[in-house]
């Protein structure tokens, strides 16, 4: 074996296809069939290959020909206003570049299987969007050696600089959204969370407890309630916390759909919206304009940011550096109907 090929010592350049099958005792051509995704490898070969790949790196000449005119979009779930709203704003973009959107869904994951990826890698798309997911390191790294960028839109967790991503002003949303209940003269404000090991709603859950802290009151555990995004979070938390000797005057939730699970409970309890209890959402999606009252929201703006997403996407296909890795939008306040100030004890 010449010096070219061999074995490069730890903590040197990434290794050769030669090399990697040098190390895992395995051919050239299979070692080339599990980085491009095919299937016809043992399970045991094709876990030595991509452990040595993980731990050592991999090179190689960037892939002849062109990549399919697509984008893939995965999300972990397709329900409600969130993925339209992002695949519109993917689209504006990929009609510009002449590309087709390919949709899939992890049906409630966060982490897309061993079949998404080998699927994906077949494809060979332009590049590759994630909402609200991430991949494993493995999954990151096999799409980096067959040339698929991959931007995290929404990252369930901090993506750090290692992966392009696009989200949203999650802090300061919560701060502006407990803020404005504050104004309004509202002290027992409870907020209805999202899932406690997300970014967006750990960030919101943040914000909200500085707000609190800013205006010099306590945060009573009683009125925090960890949901997971869904209508469902606002019906049965609600109904507790319209339970307690002290019940809330207004409810955050950190997202519409759970408000739209407040608005229901509190119907069924008898109360009106806002003037027995006030709520505020967050994501401004377009149907909570004709809720009855129209909500008060903290808009994010979903579909620029699925916009920047699929740009950064274009980019980094045409082997062109990015300018940043990391794009946040700011959120804003949309005040309709939903919020008013409470009712004075006594009155009806």
């Amino acid at each position: 074996m010449s010096a070219v090929d061999e074995p490069s010592a730890p903590g040197s350049e990434p290794l050769t296809l030669a090399q990697i099958a040098e190390l895992a005792g395995v051919s050239v051509a299979t070692v080339s069939k599990v980085v491009n995704g095919r299937s016809a490898v043992a399970p045991e070969t094709r876990a030595l290959v991509e452990g040595l790949i993980q731990q050592r790196g991999f090179r190689r000449q960037r892939r002849r020909g062109n990549p399919a005119a697509v984008v893939e979009l995965v999300f972990h779930e397709l329900a409600g206003d969130y993925p339209t709203e992002i695949i519109k704003g993917v689209g504006q973009v990929a009609r510009e570049h002449h590309l087709a959107v390919a949709v899939s869904e992890l049906q409630g994951s966060h982490t897309p299987g061993a079949d998404w990826l080998e699927d994906v890698l077949s494809r060979r798309p332009t590049g590759v969007i994630a909402v609200f997911s991430s991949l494993t390191d493995l999954q990151r790294d096999r799409l980096a050696n067959s040339d698929i960028p991959l931007v995290l839109l929404d990252p369930p967790g901090d993506p750090g600089h290692r992966i392009p991503s696009v989200g949203a002003g999650n802090w300061h949303g919560g701060l502006t959204a407990t803020r404005h209940l504050l104004e309004l003269g509202h002290r027992r404000i409870a907020i209805i969370t999202g899932p406690a090991g997300t970014l967006s709603s750990r960030a919101r859950l943040d914000g909200y407890r500085a707000a609190l802290d800013t205006a010099g009151l306590p945060v009573d555990p009683d009125l925090i309630c960890q949901g997971d995004f869904q209508i469902q979070d606002g019906l049965i938390h609600t109904r507790r916390l319209l339970r307690l000797p002290h019940s809330p005057t207004a409810i955050f939730t950190c997202n519409d759909g759970q408000a739209t699970g407040v608005y229901h409970a509190a119907h069924g309890l008898g109360l009106r919206i806002p003037e027995d209890l006030s709520v505020i959402g967050f994501d401004d999606m377009p149907s909570m304009r004709w809720a009855i009252p129209p909500l008060t929201t903290i808009r994010q703006p979903l579909t620029e940011m699925a916009a920047a997403a699929t740009r950064m996407v274009v980019t980094l296909a045409s082997d062109e550096p990015l300018s940043q890795d990391r794009i946040e939008f700011a959120t804003n306040l949309i005040v309709r109907a939903s919020t008013s100030p409470p009712k004075k004890a006594g009155t009806t």
